[in-house]
C-alpha cells in the first residue's frame, strides 16, 4: 500500500486536517444553516474549486511534457469578461448571466487555442508559448477593468461561485462535472492512452500513426477552458472582478497539486485522483495556516516547506534512502547490545 502513489499524498491531507482539529474540535462537524450545509470541510472544498477546476486542465497538459503557465491569467480575463458582460444587470432576468458565460466559454477557449497553436504547430516550448500568455493575460484582465476592482450586483451570476444546489455549494457541482467528463474521456475511451503516449515519446506516436499535434492542441484548449470556468466561480465567489489580483499565482499551486498528486513533469502516466488530493491539500493547507493563525509573511515558506516534504515521500529513491538508513541503524544498535551481552 505505501508503493502507491497517493499514500503519502492522502497521509499529509489527513495529517492537514488532524492539526485543524487540534486547534478547533468542531473542524469535522458539519450543520444546516439557512437551509444548507455550512463547515470548514464544505469551505475547502468550496473555495478550491477554481484551483481543482485549473489542477484537472494542468494534469493533461503536463502529461503531454507540458506545462501551462497562463491559467492564473486565464482566470483574471474570465473574471473581467463575465463581471463586465454583467455590470449594470439586476433582477431576475437571466440573459446577461448566460451572455456572460458565453463570453468567459469563448475567451478560455481562445486563450487555450492560442497556447496550443504556439506548442503543437509553430513548435514553441511550453513554458516560453504560456509565459507570454501569463504576462500578457493579466493586461488584458487590466485594460478590461480599467485598473479597478469592478464589482457584481447581479444574484444569478453570485450563485455560480457563491450559490447552493441541493445544500451544498453550487461550485462543487460544477468541479465534479468536469472532473467526471475528463475522468470518462481520458479512462473511458482511447483518449487517455493517446495522451500518455504523446507525453511519453511523440515522435513514437506520430510514427504509430497518433496526430500528435492535434493532441496537443486539444489539451491546452481543455486547460483553458478549465481556467476560465474557474475564474468564473472564483469572480461570482467575491462578486467582484481584480484583473490585477484574481488568479495570481494559481498556475504554481496547480503544477504543485499536479506533482503532489503523482503525475511526473517528465510527462507520461497521469492521475486525475492524485491531482484533486494535491489540490485539497494546498487547499487545505492555506486554510489551516490562517485558521491557526500563522503570520502571512510566512505562508508561502510553510506551503513550500510541505509540499517538499510530501515530494520527498513520494520519491522512491528518498524512501529507500531514509527507511535504508533506519532500518541499519536499528541492525546496528542489536549487533552493539549482542556484543554487550
Amino acid at each position: 500500500m505505501m508503493k502507491s502513489k497517493l499514500f503519502w499524498p492522502i497521509v499529509v491531507l489527513l495529517l492537514i486536517l488532524f492539526i485543524n482539529l487540534l486547534f478547533d474540535k468542531s473542524f469535522f462537524s458539519i450543520e444546516v444553516k439557512n437551509g444548507y450545509l455550512t463547515g470548514s470541510l464544505i469551505d475547502i472544498l468550496n473555495r478550491g474549486a477554481p484551483l481543482l477546476l485549473v489542477s484537472i486542465g494542468m494534469t493533461l497538459v503536463i502529461a503531454t511534457k507540458g506545462v501551462d503557465l497562463g491559467v492564473g491569467s486565464v482566470i483574471a480575463m474570465a473574471g473581467a469578461v463575465g463581471a463586465m458582460a454583467v455590470s449594470g444587470a439586476s433582477g431576475d432576468n437571466l440573459t446577461p448571466l448566460f451572455l456572460a458565460i458565453g463570453l468567459v466559454i469563448a475567451i478560455s477557449l481562445l486563450t487555450g487555442v492560442w497556447n496550443g497553436l504556439l506548442v503543437s504547430r509553430i513548435g514553441v516550448q511550453p513554458i516560453v508559448a504560456t509565459l507570454i500568455l501569463m504576462v500578457a493575460g493579466r493586461g488584458i484582465a487590466q485594460l478590461i477593468t480599467d485598473g479597478q476592482i469592478m464589482t457584481v450586483y447581479y444574484d444569478p451570476y453570485t450563485f455560480i461561485g457563491g450559490g447552493h444546489l441541493l445544500m451544498i455549494p453550487f461550485s462543487i457541482f460544477i468541479v465534479a462535472a468536469v472532473l467526471a467528463i475528463a475522468a470518462f474521456l481520458t479512462r473511458k475511451t482511447a483518449l487517455g492512452l493517446f495522451i500518455e503516449s504523446v507525453g511519453t515519446n511523440p515522435e513514437a506516436s506520430r510514427l504509430a500513426g497518433l496526430n500528435s499535434k492535434n493532441i496537443l492542441l486539444m489539451v491546452y484548449i481543455f486547460s483553458g477552458l478549465c481556467a476560465g470556468i474557474g475564474g468564473l466561480i472564483l469572480s461570482s465567489n467575491v462578486a467582484s472582478a481584480d484583473g490585477n489580483n484574481a488568479g495570481l499565482w494559481y498556475e504554481l499551486d496547480a503544477i504543485l497539486a499536479v506533482v503532489i498528486g503523482g503525475t511526473s513533469l517528465n510527462g507520461g502516466r497521469f492521475s486525475l485522483g492524485g491531482t484533486v488530493i494535491g489540490a485539497l491539500i494546498i487547499q487545505s493547507l492555506t486554510t489551516t495556516i490562517y485558521s491557526i493563525g500563522i503570520a502571512p509573511e510566512i505562508n508561502l515558506v510553510v506551503k513550500a516547506i510541505v509540499v517538499l516534504i510530501v515530494c520527498l515521500l513520494q520519491s522512491p529513491e528518498f524512501r529507500k534512502k531514509l527507511f535504508g538508513h533506519m532500518a541499519m541503524r536499528k541492525v546496528e544498535k542489536k549487533d552493539e547490545g549482542v556484543t554487550l551481552s
